[in-house]
C-alpha cells in the first residue's frame, strides 16, 4: 500500500457545541488546551487547524506551543474569526469602512500568528459577507471590497499562503463566496500567487456541486490549497463524520486529488455534537484509511475504459468491488 496521508482536524471538533435550543452546550465545556489533548489523543492526527482568537484562553501562545509539542501536533492553520458578532454586517464587505479596517486588522494579527506557529496557510471564511434580501446591497461594492481586501492582505505577507473556504450560505442567506468557480474568481482577479482554495467537501455537496468536479476545477487552475471533508445530506451543513451518507462521491473526491498528484492533509471538518470527539475522530480516519487502500486497489485501466465510453454501471462496479472490500478490510483491523 501506498505511505498514508497527514491527518488533521479543526481543533473544534473537540470543543462543546451549543446550537439555539441547546444554549448551553451538548456537554461541559472544554478549553482550547484540553482540545488539543484530545487531538493528540486520537493518535492519527498530526496537524490541527486554530481558531483565533483563542475564545476563553488566558493563556499564552507559548502555553498552546507547549500543549502542540506535547501532543505530538502541529498547527497547519489559523482560522482568524471574521464571522461572530462583530461583523455581523460583513467583515471585509462591511458597509462602514471602519469595521471593515477592524476585520483587515484582525487579519494581519491572526496571520502573524500564523507565521509564529509555522503554519502552512491562514484559512479564510467569510460566513457574514454576503446578503439576505433582494435590493440589500450593492453587488459591484460588495464585491470590489472582497477582492481589494483579499488583494491587501495576500500582498501584504508573501511568504505564507491564504485559502478561502467557500460556502452557498449560513449565516447569511447568500454568501459572497458560495461555490468554486465564483470564488477561482475572485483570486483571479486579486492577481495574488499564495491565494488559493479550501476545498470543504460537505460545502460543495450542500451547494449542490459535485466535489470531485469542483476539485477537478481548483487543480486545474493551480489554487487547491486545502481541503476539509465530512458528510451531509446535502439539505444543510449537518458537518457529520465523513462517510457517513456519500461514500461513492467521497471516493470519487479524493480519486481526483490522486489522479492529479494533490498530496496536501486529508483534514476533518466535523461537529459530533452528541457524539464522543475522539471516537468520531478514530472512526472517521479509519473509513479515510480504507478511501486510500481502495483507491491502491483500484483497476485504473479498467475505470479508464469504462469513462471513455461515458459507461456508468461498469465504472460503478468497478468503484464498489474496491471500496466496500476496503471498507470491511479497515473494519477489521
Amino acid at each position: 500500500m501506498s505511505d498514508l496521508p497527514v491527518f488533521g482536524a479543526g481543533i473544534w471538533h473537540f470543543a462543546t457545541y451549543v446550537d439555539r435550543y441547546a444554549t448551553e452546550g451538548y456537554g461541559e465545556p472544554v478549553g482550547l488546551l484540553e482540545q488539543i489533548d484530545l487531538a493528540g489523543s486520537v493518535g492519527d492526527l498530526s496537524v490541527v487547524d486554530l481558531n483565533w482568537p483563542f475564545a476563553g484562553f488566558d493563556g499564552t501562545t507559548d502555553d498552546v506551543k507547549a500543549a502542540l509539542a506535547r501532543n505530538g501536533l502541529r498547527a497547519v492553520a489559523i482560522t482568524p474569526e471574521i464571522y461572530n458578532k462583530d461583523f455581523i454586517r460583513g467583515s471585509i464587505t462591511n458597509p462602514d469602512p471602519a469595521v471593515r479596517a477592524q476585520a483587515i486588522a484582525l487579519l494581519h494579527e491572526a496571520t502573524e500568528l500564523a507565521l509564529e506557529l509555522g503554519c502552512d496557510y491562514v484559512k479564510l471564511w467569510f460566513g457574514q459577507d454576503g446578503w439576505d434580501y433582494p435590493f440589500q446591497v450593492s453587488y459591484r461594492d460588495v464585491w470590489k471590497n472582497a477582492v481589494d481586501a483579499l488583494r491587501e492582505l495576500c500582498s501584504a505577507h508573501p511568504e505564507i499562503k491564504f485559502v478561502i473556504e467557500y460556502k452557498p450560505r449560513e449565516p447569511r442567506n447568500k454568501i459572497i463566496f458560495p461555490n468554486a468557480a465564483r470564488t477561482l474568481l475572485a483570486i483571479q482577479q486579486t492577481g495574488c500567487d499564495n491565494l488559493g482554495v479550501l476545498l470543504d467537501f460537505g460545502h460543495s455537496l450542500y451547494g449542490l456541486e459535485t466535489p470531485a468536479d469542483a476539485a477537478q476545477l481548483c487543480i486545474d487552475a493551480g489554487k487547491l490549497f486545502a481541503i476539509d471533508v465530512n458528510d451531509n445530506f446535502r439539505g444543510w451543513d449537518d458537518d457529520m463524520v465523513v462517510g457517513s451518507v456519500h461514500l461513492v462521491e467521497t471516493f470519487e473526491f479524493f480519486h481526483t486529488l490522486r489522479a492529479n498528484g494533490w498530496d496536501g492533509v486529508w483534514q476533518l471538518d466535523q461537529f459530533p455534537f452528541r457524539e464522543d470527539r475522539v471516537q468520531a475522530a478514530k472512526q472517521a480516519i479509519t473509513f479515510l484509511k480504507a478511501i486510500h487502500r481502495a483507491l491502491d486497489a483500484l483497476d485504473e485501466d479498467a475505470l479508464a475504459q469504462a469513462q471513455s465510453r461515458h459507461d456508468a454501471l461498469a465504472a460503478q462496479k468497478l468503484v464498489q468491488k474496491v471500496l466496500l472490500s476496503s471498507m470491511a478490510d479497515a473494519l477489521d483491523d
